[in-house]
């Protein structure tokens, strides 16, 4: 009799079902935000966090999740395009036929294995991990099969492969080594001026973690107050102000959940010090923050005016940003206004105000440490979309200030077509103004150029890239 019963199958390989890893899953969730929705890092990843700190059981957060989760975000961001080079040359197809969640995973693997101490298994094994939960193994593949290509060679041997000479292209080169786009490179080179050791400093800063800021707000906190936090060091320029040293929580100071004090970069509270310290001819009562969302420097100038008996008005176009406005201002110290207006036909009378600050909307370039998707986001076209509206603002300001009062114009922008000419179009269109030197309105602060306007760098002041001009009027404009 034959034997028909059927030869014992060779065992496979059983199926392994993904692990998920919460931390990696937050930060896959976080850039799918910046790039399907246009949001920023720094405002979609709190809640995130806060949500995870919020659940039970095994993927509950800790501090060291959070620091982890927020490192993978912002690292990411950050290089994306030196990362993107790289995976360029490791894969077989241009980089916008690779999916954009495909790219993202790959990219949180990448940051893994050239930007931190993650060791190389661990960094690959967690990212093809990533992606069987949110992707499915068979593009899980493709991942694992592009990041054992990156883990051949370390980041500065990438960099000689995929970056070309600078003696051939300096902005390309740059751009590569230091994650900028060439246009951003170049603009910033100009705004800087100098050589190649200043313009390296100022990309290297962009690409590291900014400081937490505090500021005192006068009459409600004072600087010796927030140094009793824990790991609070005072600011570097501004009396006002405190660093928190990394791991520091805003949200843990009593003053900061009170509102007595805030979250502000230093070069921000030295536009609103600057102008608040500008001298004035005649009475000083009445100032305007033309442009005051989100509220952080008019907190800071109607602080400031209570001190001297003036009222502040703070105007902002959009409603929603005078209500952040109207929460940054409540609980001062003396009288205030807070409106929603445009700032380009205002509600006020002509030479209403004795002093009068316009921090007009921008390009943002000088913020690229706190909003590092916003070099990848915008295009040199954008300078043509704020150029009008940057200078019909600065001349409603030179309207709105009496003769004898001063009017900052600033920008978080250091790009010479935010900037120089803008203050030097409406000047010599309009007329009845003049600058006035802002460099000894920021005493102590170095490497402040030749004036008479002033440009922060972050290489330089450890600050974000404001600018400030201060003029005043002389008379009646054309």
């Amino acid at each position: 009799m034959s034997d028909t019963s059927r030869r014992p199958r060779r065992p496979g390989k059983p199926y392994r079902r993904p692990q998920k890893d919460p931390v990696r899953i937050l930060a896959f969730e976080a850039l799918r935000a910046v790039d399907e929705r246009d949001a920023y890092a720094n405002l979609v990843l709190p809640p995130l966090l806060r949500r995870a700190r919020e659940k039970e059981g095994p993927e509950k957060f800790d501090g060291r999740d959070a620091a982890l989760a927020t490192e993978l975000v912002y690292g990411t961001l950050r290089r994306q395009g030196t990362y993107d080079a790289v995976i360029a040359s490791c894969v077989d197809r241009p980089l916008r036929e690779v999916d954009p969640p495909v790219l993202d995973v790959i990219s949180l693997g990448v940051h893994q294995l050239l930007g931190t101490r993650i060791p190389t298994h661990a960094a690959v094994s967690s990212a093809v991990e990533l992606a069987r939960v949110v992707l499915g193994d068979g593009r899980a593949k493709f991942v694992n099969a592009v990041l054992r290509k990156v883990a051949q060679d370390d980041l500065d041997g990438w960099i000689a492969r995929v970056a070309p000479p600078y003696d051939e292209d300096p902005e390309d080169h740059l751009g590569v080594v230091h994650s900028h786009p060439r246009w951003v490179v170049s603009a910033l080179w100009d705004a800087l001026g100098g050589g190649r050791a200043g313009i390296e400093e100022l990309l290297a800063a962009d690409n590291e973690r900014p400081e937490v800021t505090l500021v005192a707000r006068p009459g409600r906190s004072t600087r010796e107050e927030l140094l009793g936090e824990e790991a609070a060091v005072a600011g570097r320029w501004s009396p006002y102000a405190v660093r928190l040293s990394e791991g520091g929580e805003p949200g843990a100071v009593e003053a900061v959940r009170e509102g007595r004090a805030g979250v502000q970069d230093e070069g921000s509270q030295l536009v609103a010090l600057a102008l608040a310290n500008a001298p004035v001819e005649g009475p000083d009562r009445a100032w305007l923050d033309g442009c005051a969302g989100p509220g952080g420097k008019a907190a800071l100038l109607a602080a400031l005016a209570a001190e001297r008996g003036a009222v502040l008005l703070a105007s902002e176009k959009q409603p929603h940003r005078a209500g952040l406005v109207a929460r940054a201002l409540d609980g001062n110290p003396g009288p205030y206004q807070v409106i929603a207006a445009d700032g380009t036909r205002p509600p006020w009378r002509s030479g209403a105000f004795d002093r009068v600050l316009m921090d007009v909307p921008c390009t943002g370039l000088g913020a690229l440490r706190r909003r590092p998707e916003a070099r990848w986001r915008r295009r040199p076209a954008d300078l043509d979309g704020f150029a009008p509206l940057q200078r019909s603002l600065l001349r409603t300001a030179l309207d709105s200030v009496r003769v004898g009062g001063v009017v900052a114009y600033a920008t978080c922008s250091p790009h010479l077509a935010e900037t120089r000419a803008v203050v030097d179009d409406v000047l010599k269109q309009r007329g009845g103004a003049e600058l006035v030197d802002a460099r000894p309105l920021l005493p102590g602060v170095p490497d402040l150029g030749e004036g008479p306007d002033v440009q922060l760098w972050p290489h330089l002041h450890g600050t974000d890239a404001m600018y400030l001009a201060i003029l005043r009027r002389t008379g009646d404009g054309a």
